[in-house]
């Protein structure tokens, strides 16, 4: 009886509208789907406001960093950008040495003079978006393979690109929404001339470390800024000291008015994935496979980075941004897949499942179009020794240590040197040469080799051998520490000396007898062939995915869908509010910098504060960042939906000006990106106040807060 009345519960939520909260919207459907919800929560702007292509609005001030790994917004008319932090860590990272240990100090450039160029970062600023699905799928047909209908689809997608992009200095892409059943066509206009501006030290941008991420109450300032430049003419281009500042078709003011509880709160930017489509079998392969490798993997890496970095002030600057990275979703795996128990979602998907399969039933047409949906969705999880092992190569033997990773980059070398081009040859050579200063200031051998034999071995010790390739086949852990060393030992990629002898002689015969390179080319081999085993099972899923998707939307067709995150713009509303995480506690909307003082602990390294701080906090001298009541707030909670790739994103009020900027979401609703946790599920934000009282009280660079447009 319970189960029936759950199945019944679910088949309703899901045909009735959303939570406001819930949902990230495509900003060129808003005025469709959203735009009166929104001002019936205190919005007041139009939907043209938001998004337009005819007129500036909210989206010119928002922009994808390095092509969706993060959120960034403009806060002046001189192209000045604020993200995360911990965005801009690689950038920080790259610029610090012992002698400037920029992550520990932080830094401030008191004049554009002092602006430090960061090559290889991009901004994209969205221009358009069309929805392109009559054109993608006008030649597709039912009948079609999956592999005739995704090469129809590409070929289809690379002509509607090449046609919004010629004759313009654009880019674009064509990106799949709700499982292959809408195509839409995105435009952007990408920036390459990005410089650091600002960022403070660890001991503010990265307070809390490990420790307080994916946690609330929070009190980290984690923000940092950059200026976006230009040609002349107001193009994008490479660096150039002759690029000035960029005049943004709209950038945000920024509000000193604080936020109170209820208040209404937007955020715009970039989500880079959900799957909350995802059916049970698909929940309960996240927490088997995908978190529990990703976990048992990292846990080791972690652990052989940190032996490492706690050896000198060098190294702790080497692998910070590698460890930060690996880090972040170590600990948000462990927390999706506490969540995703919690909170029944694998019986929650079940019910939709059935609700689902009887309305299928109940029409001879509907079984004949989506009778295999879920069939095809539960075989593709079936015998899935090889989803394990590509699980496995990609955390333990390709996507932890580097060695394996930086000898591919030569694949082209070899093959241009097997033909004798030398046109070629010099190219790769170049191309490879660019990279090698920047890889081996931030490498140590002696670690990587630790990470190949440790790692690997797991990588032994937990898939069918006959997926292992030659190498890793071994008997013990001190057996694949032996054969790793005389490898590092011998071969050419343990050094950026011994890179460039190669590289200033290249020599085929020399490069194919490289133990690391010949290593590398067994794991990529297996890989493949593993790869081609899984393919047909994964293509089987993306049609029952597909078919099951555009079911969905059918037996509910009074119910606003919104599509997963793909990295593409998103808009989302909801309110600033706390919330009850268990039993007996309650946590507010916001934090203090009381709160910040009261975590300071000399003894532990990821609870430092600076001096200036404390002696800012003692002497109370908050200026004109504190509210009414002359308190200094740090960080705040709302109710809007995000994920990873929203870092940085604005958090705009009812007026459009900016309250904050979006960093995390909060441990108890880590199951979010499959299923949204309406009473749970928070998005924390650093507090515009703070951002700005640290920018001018703490780091005295007044010449950035000149630039902005404050509104009290």
């Amino acid at each position: 009886m319970k189960r029936a009345l759950l199945t019944l519960f679910v088949a309703l939520s899901i045909s009735s509208n959303l939570f406001a909260d819930e949902g990230m919207w495509l900003p060129s459907l808003i005025n469709k789907l959203n735009i009166k919800d929104m001002q019936a929560d205190g919005l007041k702007l139009s939907a043209e406001d938001i998004y337009s292509i005819n007129h500036s609005s909210l989206k010119d001030a928002v922009v994808a960093l390095d092509h969706g790994s993060c959120t960034g917004e403009l806060i002046s008319n001189e192209g000045l950008l604020l993200t995360n932090h911990h965005c801009g860590f690689g950038e920080i990272q790259a610029h610090s040495s012992v002698e400037h240990d920029y992550l520990r100090d932080g830094f401030w450039a008191l004049k554009k003079e002092d602006e430090l160029p960061n090559p290889g970062k991009t901004v994209s600023f969205l221009v358009s978006i069309e929805d392109v699905t009559s054109k993608v799928e006008k030649n597709v047909t039912s009948e079609m393979t999956e592999d005739k209908r995704r090469e129809e689809i590409s070929k289809i997608s690379r002509e509607l690109i090449t046609a919004a992009t010629k004759d313009t200095h654009y880019n674009a892409n064509v990106k799949s929404m709700f499982d292959g059943n809408k195509y839409l066509l995105f435009v952007y206009e990408t920036f390459r001339d990005i410089r650091l501006v600002g960022a403070p030290p660890e001991s503010i941008g990265k307070f809390g470390g490990d420790t307080d991420n994916w946690m609330w109450p929070r009190h980290t300032g984690d923000f940092s800024m950059f200026r976006v430049y230009c040609a002349p003419d107001g193009s994008p281009a490479e660096y150039s000291k002759d690029n000035v500042p960029l005049k943004p078709r709209h950038f945000l003011p920024i509000s000193l008015k604080g936020i109170e509880k209820d208040d209404y709160a937007m955020v715009m930017g970039y989500p880079g994935s959900t799957d909350r489509f995802k059916t049970s079998w698909g929940v309960q392969n996240t927490m088997e496979v995908t978190n529990s490798i990703r976990i048992k993997i990292r846990t080791e890496k972690l652990r052989i980075l940190k032996e490492y970095m706690n050896t000198s002030q060098k190294a702790k600057i080497q692998y910070a941004s590698k460890y930060a990275r690996s880090s972040n979703y170590w600990k948000n795996s462990i927390g999706q897949n506490k969540g995703l128990k919690k909170l029944h979602v694998v019986e929650d998907k079940q019910a939709i499942e059935k609700a689902f399969s009887n309305w299928v039933a109940s029409s001879t047409e509907r079984t004949e179009e989506y009778g295999d949906a879920l069939k095809l969705i539960a075989d593709s999880y079936k015998n899935n020794e090889a989803q394990v092992a590509l699980n496995y190569y990609y955390e333990g033997i390709i996507g932890g240590p580097e060695a394996i990773r930086f000898a591919y980059q030569f694949s082209r070398l070899e093959s241009s040197l097997e033909k004798g081009d030398a046109e070629k040859i010099k190219k790769t050579i170049e191309y490879i040469k660019s990279d090698i200063p920047t890889y081996f200031k931030d490498y140590d051998a002696a670690t990587d080799a630790k990470l190949v034999s440790s790692l690997g071995y797991i990588v032994t010790q937990n898939i069918d051998r006959k997926y292992l390739p030659e190498d890793y086949n071994v008997k013990s852990q001190k057996e694949l520490d032996k054969k790793v060393q005389k490898y590092f030992k011998k071969s050419i990629f343990t050094s950026q000396a011994k890179v460039e002898a190669f590289l200033a002689n290249p020599s085929l015969k020399r490069l194919q007898k490289d133990p690391i390179y010949d290593l590398m080319n067994q794991v990529f081999s297996k890989y493949r062939e593993i790869s081609k085993e899984r393919s047909a099972s994964t293509k089987e899923k993306a049609k029952g995915r597909r078919l099951f998707v555009k079911g969905l939307l059918e037996m509910n067709p009074d119910k606003k869908y919104y599509p997963n995150a793909n990295s593409t713009m998103r808009v989302t509303y909801g309110t600033v509010k706390g919330y009850d995480p268990a039993d007996g506690v309650h946590y507010d909307y916001f934090t203090t910098l009381k709160g910040y003082i009261e975590k300071y602990d000399p003894n532990n390294p990821e609870f430092q504060t600076p001096k200036r701080l404390i002696d800012l906090y003692n002497a109370k001298d908050f200026g004109q960042y504190a509210d009414e009541n002359g308190i200094l707030h740090t960080c705040f909670i709302s109710d809007n939906d995000i994920t990873g790739g929203n870092s940085g994103s604005p958090v705009i009020n009812g007026n459009g000006e900016l309250i904050g900027a979006a960093f995390d979401g909060n441990w108890e609703a880590m199951s979010g990106d499959i299923a949204f946790e309406h009473k749970l599920q928070r998005c924390i934000c650093v507090d515009i106040r703070f951002v700005l009282w640290v920018v001018d009280k703490y780091a005295g660079a007044t010449n950035l807060i000149d630039e902005m447009t404050l509104v009290k």
